[in-house]
């Protein structure tokens, strides 16, 4: 009964997460289409062992009349019986949203991002210093005269007296050479704090006794338009494509309009806490292609807790016919609780040790994963939920009963029967 009534959240769930892999590998460019790969045999792979490899550890467990538990006496208590009435604090969640979305909206309008070089355009290059200790302001005065007064990035990374910096000098130079001279007025404003330093031994990436360029990479003006584009269409055909698949299977409008009002919320509190926060906090908040890939990766966990939520509402419409639309709401939210809050904390244990121990380049990307995951789990509650309460006039949903739902509807039968006994 457990499995069967879970399938069809969780068909829902993977089918939305892997149709932004999809537009992501459609659309996206370089590391983008390797991450939507790698993300899409995720997907296959969980599915694989969610619904059969568990099943069989269970049955395998429970052979032969062996008991099974799923809690233990610390944890059997915690959540049950969770009875709050989420439909009634809508319009305080509402207002909580919108104070975040205008914060956000502010700063993206007045303070803006700091793009990398992948969006904008320009060159980028990682610098170990070796036997002398330098600043960030002091390498930035250094090399904003050697680039002739271009705008330079210098940021410091993870790794001890190592820097990050990134100019868009010369970007615009159609010759061949550019390339070089850049190289060459970096070493002049290196050598600038290191008079002894040659120009060898500073190109010499493997030679750890010397201050050296350890890395170094180049995105021209029309890659970084293709790369915006690209990133813009991602996002927007994510959206379209969670509207319709969420259509086609509940038959409501309303149900895609909470997904996607859910999605557009997420997003723009997320963007807007990196354009609120950088050159805040001391690690790169860079808008880049990792952060493009951070955001549908949000967009994917955030329709896949919304769905979970979704497809409850759905089952209980066709269980609870004598109920109003707000205790269904309310008790497909509580009834569902639990597994939103177990899996959003595995998901933030992961990701808050990647964010902990991960190295410089990917603190921001962990960073959005975590403004992702918490803004998510409230958006399934307080964003989606309650704006299809809000919008749908009755609850009535034009469906075919599957054999799945119906086993789930008698298994939800039977519990609350179960449970009503238990009370009396």
């Amino acid at each position: 009964d457990g499995f069967n009534a879970s399938y069809s959240a969780i068909i829902d769930a993977n089918v939305t997460t892997a149709l932004t892999a999809l537009v992501l590998n459609y659309w996206g460019l370089g590391p983008i289409k390797g991450f939507a790969v790698v993300l899409l045999i995720g997907i296959a792979t969980s599915l694989f062992t969610a619904v059969l490899v568990t099943r069989l550890i269970i049955d395998w467990r429970t052979e032969g009349g062996k008991e099974l538990s799923f809690s233990t006496s610390f944890s059997e208590k915690i959540l049950s019986g969770v009875n709050v009435d989420w439909m009634a604090k809508r319009k305080l969640g509402f207002i909580i949203s919108s104070v975040l979305i205008l914060i956000s909206l502010g700063s993206i309008f007045t303070r803006g991002f700091d793009l990398g070089v992948d969006f904008r355009g320009g060159y980028s290059y990682t610098v170990e210093f070796v036997g002398q200790e330098v600043s960030s302001d002091q390498l930035r005065d250094a090399l904003t005269t050697a680039f002739e007064g271009e705008s330079t990035v210098v940021k410091a990374v993870d790794a001890q007296n190592t820097f990050n910096v990134t100019t868009s000098y010369q970007v615009n130079n159609p010759d061949t050479s550019a390339s070089t001279i850049v190289e060459a007025a970096l070493f002049e404003g290196v050598k600038t704090l290191q008079p002894a330093l040659t120009f060898d031994r500073f190109k010499t990436a493997n030679l750890e006794s010397s201050t050296r360029m350890v890395s170094s990479s180049k995105v021209g003006p029309t890659i970084a338009d293709d790369i915006r584009n690209s990133s813009f269409k991602s996002g927007v055909f994510a959206l379209i494509l969670i509207f319709l698949y969420l259509f086609i299977r509940f038959s409501r409008w309303e149900f895609s309009i909470g997904a996607v009002a859910a999605l557009f919320h997420d997003v723009i509190i997320t963007l807007g806490m990196f354009s609120l926060l950088h050159g805040i906090l001391p690690f790169s908040m860079e808008i880049d292609q990792a952060f493009v890939a951070a955001i549908l990766t949000v967009i994917g966990y955030s329709v896949n807790d919304t769905v979970v939520v979704f497809d409850r509402i759905r089952e209980f419409i066709g269980t609870y016919t004598g109920r109003t639309k707000e205790e269904i709401f309310n008790l497909a939210i509580n009834s569902t609780l639990s597994r939103t809050l177990i899996t959003s904390l595995t998901t933030l244990f992961v990701v808050g040790i990647l964010f902990a121990f991960g190295g410089g380049s990917i603190k921001g990307f962990a960073f959005a994963l975590l403004i992702g995951i918490l803004v998510g789990t409230y958006s399934s509650i307080f964003v989606a939920s309650a704006l299809v309460n809000t919008l749908v006039k009755d609850i009535k949903i034009r469906k075919t009963v599957t054999t799945t739902e119906k086993t789930s509807s008698s298994f939800t039968r039977a519990a609350e029967a179960k449970k009503a006994a238990e009370v009396s």
